[in-house]
């Protein structure tokens, strides 16, 4: 994902907000951003899409920070 993509709500299929940050994790092997969305969509665990060039890919809100080194 990156900066400007529109967030969805797989619920309603409507978006309710845009990444502000993304990129590929070389540590963790995976896509992560940072996204901007109301309060009520930003718990921990709550399923959310990403409109990434025309296809709905899914996503996660998860605890920060993204990694921790060991």
């Amino acid at each position: 994902p990156r900066q400007g993509y529109e967030i969805i709500d797989p619920k309603t299929g409507t978006v309710v907000g845009k990444v502000t940050s993304g990129t590929q994790s070389p540590s963790l092997g995976k896509a992560i951003a940072v996204a901007s969305v109301p309060s009520q969509l930003a718990a921990v665990g709550t399923k959310l899409s990403i409109n990434i060039r025309g296809t709905q890919v899914a996503a996660q809100v998860i605890p920060t920070p993204f990694y921790k080194r060991s």
